[in-house]
């Protein structure tokens, strides 16, 4: 088995932190921001990633999807937030983050359905240079979890509720995804690896105990706030969620097909 066959893409966010707490180390990691495990996934550095919706769209014919895991919200995410010092409809300018895809392309489409047009600006995710900047700052991951901590009045939106609101589907912000061409033996397994850590994070209180104690020494955020952002963020994809996954694809980024799965 080639290196990059034993090797798995990891966000570089506790997003996921439920589907690899515990990993077997046979497996291997990289761990980087969702739009780079992207390019990582495309060059084969590891069998499967968990990458941006959009990325997926973008790279439609290339990849497939593994089935029944991603990071979905049905409401509010908790991580994909909208920060500023006035309303949405008064700001003039708004700071989009380099490290997601999925966030800035779902923030425009809202601004559209708002018949909103701040002018968008590409910036480092900081939210206090963001601001000094800009009227409003999107932001993902932990550092939206750290900032909503900090600063609770400068949150505006959570972009999980405001997609769900407007279209009752659930919204997937992240899959996981591999190249067409990948082996699907090695897929099944890496898979399967995955899929049984986070069936002990749903069933094993102990389990699930310990793994939300490091998310917490990872991220700073206490154990109470992760107890429940594991109920915002959602790891395990129902059919629901795929319907939500095709009304983004098709709404957003224009792709008007089946969903690609790596089998079935």
């Amino acid at each position: 088995m080639k290196h990059w066959e034993s090797t798995l893409g990891r966000v570089s966010f506790i997003n996921c932190d439920p589907l690899y707490h515990g990993l077997s180390e046979k497996w291997n990691t990289i761990v980087a921001p969702p739009s780079w495990l992207t390019g990582h996934l495309l060059r084969q550095d590891c069998l499967l990633a968990p990458i941006p919706a959009a990325d997926y769209a973008a790279h439609f014919d290339e990849l497939a999807l593994i089935p029944d895991i991603g990071i979905s919200s049905r409401g509010e995410v908790g991580s994909v937030l909208l920060f500023g010092n006035r309303p949405i409809e008064k700001m003039r300018d708004i700071a989009f983050p380099s490290d997601s895809s999925t966030s800035v392309k779902l923030m425009k489409h809202i601004l559209e359905l708002r018949n909103l047009n701040p002018r968008p600006i590409s910036m480092g995710p900081d939210l206090e240079t963001m601001l000094d900047r800009c009227d409003g700052a999107l932001l993902i991951g932990d550092r939206a979890l750290k900032s909503a901590t900090e600063y609770p009045s400068k949150v505006v939106m959570d972009l999980g509720a405001e997609w769900f609101n407007q279209t009752n589907h659930p919204m997937v912000f992240g899959v996981f995804a591999a190249r067409r061409d990948t082996d699907l033996k090695n897929l099944k397994k890496a898979h399967q690896a995955l899929i049984n850590q986070l069936e002990l994070f749903e069933t094993q209180p102990s389990h699930r105990k310990e793994s939300i104690a490091e998310s917490s020494r990872q991220s700073g955020q206490t154990v109470q706030r992760l107890q429940s952002y594991y109920g915002e963020v959602i790891n395990r994809m129902w059919p629901e969620d795929y319907e939500g996954l095709a009304h983004f694809l098709k709404f957003v980024c224009g792709i008007d097909a089946d969903l690609r799965f790596a089998w079935e």
